[in-house]
């Protein structure tokens, strides 16, 4: 019997003690689905997987992070102390609320005034306009700042407010705006903003994983007027062929406070620094019933996927789920096929357009099982509709950075805005219904009848969606 060389052996048993040690690591802490995905990973290509698994495969921050957050709890909790004052009375979605602040640590407030915006242009004008009226301060996080027309027009927004003697600053995700870091660093300093990159990649104290970013879009004018939603600072059509669709709160009221306490957060987790005390909370303006929902790998579970899950399993008659990415997991998914069971009508609505391939082919494996399950799935036509945004029952709207995917679960920071009140819900079923009225319905034969490469590439996509 033929012998393999030695070096031949010690790679073959080094394979095999990466596969052994990985079925006794892999599991721990880990969804079902993240674990299947990454022990086949590990299987097929013990060396890259383990190389993968080790750059990318634990979604938590290092200690030196976690300890800054504990600190800030207690800055948390005087905003939401002073924000309780504005408490509304919520009757039935009261249980919802207490939920969401002790997922969240920001309670409901009554009083606000909510502005629905799902024109892109319309949305820069808006800020624009808000930047240049600012008397006190302005402070802008996203995802996604870029040195083109859209980010240039901003930052020169920011600028005169620099020049007005106002404190502006200004902080972005250095993955999402990879194309226009350089360009974006320069345009805002030459400004004399203030400038910080979210979750920066650091070799030393503890590295922060490249694909545990920053996903949210807060922006804070004055302490009194916020946004909220999916929308970035870059041109609408930045991928060529591909023009994006969203939709913006623009919040006045008690809320701000929330949106701001987050903001200052996030600045002070980046600087090391103790946040700003929040001096004033808005008063209120309106009568809308709000409160925000910040999610991320520092917070208790999964805040965004605990809330649609328990919310898609109370659901008694309509769920519109709108979402550029879909690749859920067993709770969401089990969810929506109960909903239907008991008679509740379900609308998934993604986007027709597709700007990342792999993710589609992933997404789109659920097609058939959500098909035979009774569950509507819309696609949008002519842009990509990047908006994340829910409706259940009439009595309860969320505009949000969150997409319904293991990404926005487990492992970016992102920020929810719910409304309870009836008029606030309408108003967001009102721009739903316009998706529906633009989508096309996509039925389970005409689905069946795509080719079976395409069913094949569906179903390679999707061993690796828990990696997605």
């Amino acid at each position: 019997m033929e012998m393999l060389p030695g070096p031949e052996i010690g790679w073959y048993m080094a394979e095999w003690l990466i596969r052994i040690g990985a079925l006794a690591i892999v599991p721990l802490r880990r969804s079902p689905a993240a674990a299947r995905g990454w022990l086949l990973l590990i299987f097929f290509l013990p060396a890259p997987g383990l190389l993968l698994f080790l750059i990318i495969g634990s979604p938590r921050f290092p200690a030196w992070r976690k300890q800054r957050f504990r600190r800030l709890l207690p800055f948390f909790g005087d905003v939401a102390a002073r924000l309780r004052i504005h408490a509304p009375d919520l009757d039935d979605a009261a249980p919802i609320a207490t939920l969401v602040e002790k997922l969240g640590h920001m309670p409901a407030t009554g009083g606000n005034a909510v502005e629905l915006i799902d024109d892109y242009d319309g949305v820069v004008d808006r800020l624009v306009r808000d930047i240049d009226a600012a008397e006190r301060s302005v402070h802008l996080l996203v995802y996604i700042f870029a040195d083109d027309h859209v980010g240039r027009r901003v930052a020169e927004a920011l600028g005169r407010a620099v020049r007005r003697g106002l404190p502006v600053r200004v902080m972005f995700d250095p993955v999402g705006s990879h194309r226009w870091r350089r360009g974006t660093l320069a345009l805002l300093g030459a400004q004399g903003i203030e400038v910080r990159e979210a979750l920066p990649f650091r070799l030393i104290r503890g590295r922060t994983r490249r694909d545990m970013r920053n996903h949210r879009k807060l922006f804070v004018i004055d302490g009194r007027i916020g946004y909220a939603g999916s929308q970035n600072l870059v041109a609408k059509d930045f991928r060529p062929g591909v023009v994006n669709r969203e939709l913006v709160a623009r919040i006045e009221g008690p809320t701000v406070a929330a949106m701001e306490a987050v903001v200052r957060g996030d600045w002070s987790l980046e600087t090391g620094d103790a946040p700003e005390p929040i001096e004033t909370i808005p008063a209120a303006t309106a009568d809308a019933l709000t409160q925000l929902l910040p999610s991320g790998a520092e917070f208790p579970l999964e805040g965004f996927e605990t809330l649609l899950v328990w919310q898609i399993h109370q659901a008694r008659e309509r769920v519109i789920m709108v979402t550029p990415y879909f690749i859920p997991d067993e709770g969401v998914l089990g969810a929506m096929r109960a909903a239907v069971a008991r008679g509740v009508v379900v609308d998934l609505v993604v986007s027709k357009v597709v700007d990342q391939r792999l993710v589609n082919l992933s997404q789109s494996s659920f097609y058939d099982d959500l098909l035979r399950a009774g569950v509507r799935v819309r696609l949008f036509r002519d842009f990509l509709l990047h908006a994340k945004n829910l409706s259940i029952d009439g009595r309860l709207a969320v505009v949000g950075s969150s997409n319904v995917d293991m990404r926005s679960f487990q492992l970016n920071e992102e920020a929810s805005l719910l409304l309870y009140d009836a008029a606030s819900v309408a108003k967001v079923e009102a721009v739903q219904r316009g998706y529906l009225d633009a989508s096309d319905t996509l039925h389970l034969e005409e689905w069946r009848a795509r080719s079976t490469f395409r069913k094949l590439a569906e179903n390679v996509a999707r061993l690796v969606n828990s990696l997605l």
